[in-house]
């Protein structure tokens, strides 16, 4: 698979100031026009604010976002009517998205749209394929960027679109945007009454337009000064219809580490009341109680699909860890940079050769020599490597507190619990639930949705998912006997600056037993790791005295994680099951098998379930959630025996 590269947008001007692209050899219309132009053809052609007033969540869809007009004139009209939705999803395709620079040039010509889009600005994404969420106001205004080919993006996008604004430059100019594969797509993805409108009136997109199930009306634009379609989607009594959110938001997480966490915060943060239990008296209890981790991306030769969820993560991190600062609440972490330091000479010029024939931005990875290693790490590197700028390392107990804080009231902890069983049942408040039993069978809760979030479980619900516990343990180094680390590193194992006092290195990875006893052995093999990126340090230990800590990943076949519904293993298959057909638990769903990336899986995969509990559009590509799906395994048996 060879990975897209994006070309940003090459803004430029004509002699009257009106912005133009030199790729498609159009000007920008809105850009020119302002908001006022916006609201007249997007807004009020998609009957807004009206059809979004008094609404949980509202989904709009712009096809090519350019500078980003639409989009900040639609959350100024938000922003200033007091029955708008809870939740206003934002999503737009863009395949050469502008740099900060020349947004900069173009917001300047919108005045009072300035607060906005210096937000906007300050979030702006690096400029990589894939999709890109970013929260606005306390996370009630979402923004997700679907950077690369409008249709292929389309077709990736998991979601139920309200509204359609159609924004493409003309069809002559730049065809792929009005293409009939395109604007089926956009029919596929329209809820029921779902609206549209576009400035183009060209005779070949109405006939698409028509064809794929839109119904509209041409009427003029702002002041008479040309002519804009507005429509809806056709009456079709077949249409999928996306299943309402939980009338009654309350539920059970059961784990408090990483995961658990993170997904209580999530829901906490969209007005959820959340129990969190978990069999230890503190989070953080198991695997996530190591005093720290790391944060890298994967990269790989390939750019496949493993390391691009990853990549969809770690680009994520950022958004999720300021939100926790801005409440008063920041978890300990530097994400000032992480080296990767190669395995030998071969390897650091395999690392060199090949980020030199791919073009990733210098905000995201770049190649140091052994001696810009040296010197950016504070300490002699056995060999150069990848410098992630924007990597780093964090305490995982740290974290999942100031998650388990930032969600205030709506989120309660109970330790010292442990589930031995759920029961079917009907809810005193209306419809269907769960009864959560402790091992003597008294009642512990009754909620409408359980989220499990530990590692393998007896229950029957979870037992049957491929989990498997891996032994990890760390070796704890007093810290002065090191040099004073700037920064975290990373090869076969991984090292952290002092962090109360020790630095951090690990990790073994052993499937033998669940014992919690350290072993002299594991901490010889850490110190081999160690000699691996500072050579000349080992030796300054003796493993039968080091201290140190045992966890046990959560770990998958396939070394993904599982996220979303849980399946109903028991329940007979039909031919040709899907993941969308495939029988599921009602109420009951997973964030698990996060492995030993549990830092950077966390966030975005726990944003990616709390959107499917709540009937929102997810932030990940639809091949990216179909990899994490829990049901994958028992599909994929499905298929090999039919």
């Amino acid at each position: 698979m060879t990975r897209l590269v994006l070309q940003p947008a090459r803004l430029a001007f004509a002699p009257d100031g009106t912005p133009v692209s030199e790729l498609f050899g159009d000007i920008y219309r809105l850009a020119n026009s302002g908001p006022g132009q916006a609201q007249h053809v997007f807004l009020r052609g998609n009957g807004l604010p009206e059809n979004w007033r008094n609404k949980r969540n509202f989904t709009i869809l712009e096809n090519g976002f350019g500078a980003g007009l639409n989009f900040l004139t639609t959350w100024a009209a938000w922003r200033e009517d007091p029955l708008r939705p809870e939740k206003l999803h934002y999503l737009a395709t863009e395949l050469h998205p502008f740099r900060v620079e020349d947004l900069a040039r173009l917001h300047g010509k919108w005045p009072e749209l300035e607060f906005l889009a210096e937000a906007l600005r300050n979030s702006w994404p690096l400029s990589m394929p894939g999709f890109h969420r970013v929260e606005f106001a306390a996370g009630r205004v979402v923004l997700t960027l679907l950077l690369g080919d409008a249709e292929a993006s389309l077709r990736k996008l998991r979601a139920s679109v309200d509204a359609f604004y159609l924004d493409g430059f003309e069809p002559d100019k730049n065809p792929a945007m009005w293409s009939p594969a395109l604007l089926r797509r956009c029919a596929q993805l329209a809820a029921p009454n779902a609206t549209f409108a576009t400035g183009c009136v060209a005779s070949q997109v109405k006939q698409t337009l028509n064809e794929v199930g839109f119904v509209f009306e041409q009427a003029p634009g702002l002041g008479g000064k040309g002519d804009m379609l507005a429509g809806k989607i056709a009456d079709r009594p077949k249409l999928a219809k996306t299943p309402p959110p939980y009338g009654q938001r309350q539920a059970v997480v059961i784990g408090a580490g990483l995961a658990g966490c993170a997904i209580a915060e999530r829901l906490a943060a969209r007005g959820w009341r959340v129990d969190v239990l978990d069999r230890h008296p503190q989070p953080a209890g198991e695997a996530s109680g190591n005093l720290a981790g790391i944060l890298r991306p994967m990269l790989s030769r390939d750019d496949n699909l493993a390391s691009r969820l990853n990549r969809a993560c770690f680009l994520y991190l950022n958004q999720p860890w300021r939100r926790l600062d801005q409440r008063g609440h920041p978890p300990r972490r530097n994400l000032g940079g992480i080296l990767q330091i190669a395995r030998d000479e071969e390897h650091e010029a395999l690392q060199r050769d090949w980020l030199a024939g791919n073009e990733y931005p210098e905000a995201f990875v770049q190649f140091l020599d052994r001696a810009k290693a040296s010197r950016r790490l504070g300490a002699e590197a056995a060999s150069g490597g990848w410098w992630f700028p924007h990597g780093g390392w964090a305490s995982p107990p740290s974290l999942c507190r100031a998650w388990l804080r930032s969600g205030g009231g709506n989120i309660r902890f109970q330790g010292g619990v442990e589930i031995a069983d759920l029961e079917r049942i009907g809810l005193q408040t209306g419809g269907e639930g769960w009864r959560l039993l402790d091992a003597a069978g008294e009642t512990v809760a009754q909620t409408p949705v359980v989220i499990f979030a530990t590692g393998a479980t007896r229950l029957p619900h979870t037992a049957g998912l491929p989990i498997t516990p891996v032994r990890g343990q760390v070796s704890h180094l007093d810290a002065g006997l090191l040099p004073k680390l700037a920064h975290a590193a990373c090869s076969e194992g991984y090292l952290t600056p002092a962090l109360n006092g020790v630095h951090c290195l690990g990790a073994s990875y052993l499937k033998d037993g669940l014992d919690t006893e350290l072993r002299t052995g594991e901490h010889t093999e850490n110190l081999l790791r160690l000699t691996r990126m500072l050579p000349s340090s080992a030796h300054f230990f003796d493993p039968g005295e080091l201290s140190g800590r045992v966890g046990f990943r959560a770990t998958t076949p396939d070394h993904l994680p599982l996220a979303g519904a849980l399946p109903d293993l028991s329940a007979q298959l039909k031919v040709g099951v899907r993941f969308n057909t495939f029988p599921r638990h009602a109420g009951l769903f997973g964030l698990l098998g996060l492995g030993s990336r549990g830092l950077v899986w966390s966030s975005l995969l726990a944003e990616h379930l709390a959107c499917a509990i709540n009937a929102e559009p997810s932030p990940l590509e639809g091949d990216q959630a179909d990899a994490i799906d829990p049901a994958r395994f028992a599909l994929r048996v499905q298929r090999c025996s039919g």
